[in-house]
């Protein structure tokens, strides 16, 4: 499986793909217990794929007609929701839609016997859970994949950071 070089982020967040948005978003700062390690897992992996989806939160629609913060096509957003697609532009409901959408194919993945990396999750995101099932991922995706790991990678030494500092 090849890699990418791993992308990094400035003090300011910024990279050279974009701007890293962390609003809204409580870091816990201690020690962590392993069901708060894994809400940050969670937190990190989502908050990696806005940051390549729609890094500046923009209102128009992608070329496949995705939207919001996630970039979500209208099948991925009825599969989690039954409120109106337009409300994928609303940054608090979308986010409730990416944790659903994060542990569907975390189940999934598990239930299969693969591992629920950030990287197999991203993986799953962008190119479907079939095609993770099946073997059949496009090198885009893989690219697409080891991004958001390197991204949630930086987010997670950041809180690290953070907590070694009280």
């Amino acid at each position: 499986m090849a890699r990418m070089k791993k992308t990094t982020l400035n003090i300011t967040g910024r990279a050279r793909w974009g701007t890293l948005f962390l609003t809204g978003v409580a870091i816990t700062l201690g020690g962590l217990f392993s069901s708060e390690a894994r809400a940050s897992t969670r937190w990190e992996t989502l908050e990696a794929i806005h940051a390549i989806e729609n890094p500046y939160n923009r209102s128009a629609p992608g070329p496949c007609g995705e939207l919001g913060a996630y970039q979500f096509r209208l099948d991925t957003w009825r599969m989690h929701s039954r409120r109106p697609f337009s409300e994928a532009l609303d940054r608090r409901r979308s986010d409730e839609v990416a944790v659903r959408h994060y542990d569907w194919l975390k189940s999934a993945l598990e239930s299969n016997g693969l591992e629920s990396s950030v990287y197999n999750i991203a993986l799953a995101w962008n190119a479907g859970i079939g095609a993770v099932m099946s073997g059949r991922v496009p090198a885009v995706s893989r690219d697409y994949a080891t991004r958001v790991e390197n991204i949630a990678t930086e987010l997670h030494s950041r809180q690290q950071q953070l907590a070694d500092v009280r």
